[in-house]
């Protein structure tokens, strides 16, 4: 932590939180706005972080397409997510075809995963079928992987 003397710098700030995880440059200067530093300062910072290496949306976008796949959540919701923490559409798509083509991702058999971790059938009545139609919904999925999940189980 740094001293009570010491005012930190908008870098030292970013340096801490990027210590901990990744952040995009969005979700960066939101933080750094929230501790008063001057807009100017924020991009000479934000600037130099990506420069050297040390931030990158690219990378923000990668690691949280795959930490979403391992929760179960489907591409409609992670591609929401990404955009509110100001990712822009090339470089997620661009992540996705990676994390995709990296952990081998098969969005369909994913949400039959995700399903059978809940339920353990597709539902005896209109209600409870809906039920399940609405559970992956809400995890990002489309209406193709929910009829396939729905079929599979």
């Amino acid at each position: 932590m740094l001293s009570s003397s010491h005012e930190a710098t908008p870098r030292e700030v970013a340096i801490q939180l990027l210590a901990r995880r990744e952040y995009s440059r969005t979700e960066l200067e939101r933080k750094l706005e929230q501790k008063a530093f001057a807009a100017e300062d924020i991009d000479t910072c934000l600037d130099a972080l990506v420069e050297q290496g040390l931030q990158s949306d690219e990378r923000f976008a990668e690691s949280l397409i795959r930490s979403r796949v391992n929760r179960g959540q489907g591409v409609i919701r992670i591609k929401g997510e990404l955009r509110q923490r100001g990712i822009d559409q090339e470089v997620a798509t661009a992540a996705f075809a990676i994390v995709e083509e990296r952990e081998a991702v098969d969005w369909f058999e994913l949400a039959r995963d995700t399903l059978a971790r809940r339920f353990s059938s597709p539902g005896d009545t209109p209600k409870e079928r809906a039920k399940r139609e609405r559970f992956l919904a809400m995890r990002g999925f489309d209406f193709d992987q929910i009829r396939y999940a729905l079929d599979c189980l």
